[in-house]
């Protein structure tokens, strides 16, 4: 089966430390991506992507991590744990370029059903964390998912 690698670039209008901070934290991570991030951010770790209150739905281990610069993961679902053919990785690079921060999402390892859904996800993800970043409040969604709409 043939993987594949999404990579998208924002700049954004703040900190390393800022940008390090959403990404890492459970509160603030749940209000532009509609789930919390946790994890203790250790290398060797666990790290849970959920629904404020619920179980997991992706799943990993943190395999890089050096704040405010760089945090790498693996991703799977809870279902598929230890699955090479499921288990992808996501890398966050986080540059300070002349008072702006350079945000480069390198999501890698997919199979073609996982690409589809990642480059959906990351423009409103990133998009969303951008503009709370940038504004101190995040894009309304009236769906009730990042991306997600009806179908028609």
């Amino acid at each position: 089966m043939a993987k594949h690698t999404y990579v998208y670039v924002i700049y954004i209008l703040t900190t390393p430390q800022k940008v390090w901070e959403a990404l890492t934290d459970q509160t603030i991570s749940a209000s532009y991506w509609e789930r919390e991030n946790v994890s203790d951010w250790k290398v060797g770790s666990e790290w849970q992507h959920r629904l404020p209150g619920k179980s997991a739905d992706v799943i990993g281990q943190v395999l890089e991590s050096d704040p405010p610069r760089r945090l790498v993961t693996t991703w799977e679902t809870p279902t598929d744990r230890g699955n090479p053919e499921t288990s992808n990785r996501c890398a966050f690079d986080i540059e300070d370029v002349g008072g702006k921060v350079k945000l480069t999402v390198t999501h890698s390892e997919l199979s073609e059903a996982a690409l589809k859904d990642i480059s959906q996800g990351w423009p409103a993800v990133l998009s969303n964390l951008k503009t709370l970043l940038e504004t101190g409040r995040t894009i309304p969604d009236p769906y009730g998912a990042l991306g997600n709409r009806p179908k028609a």
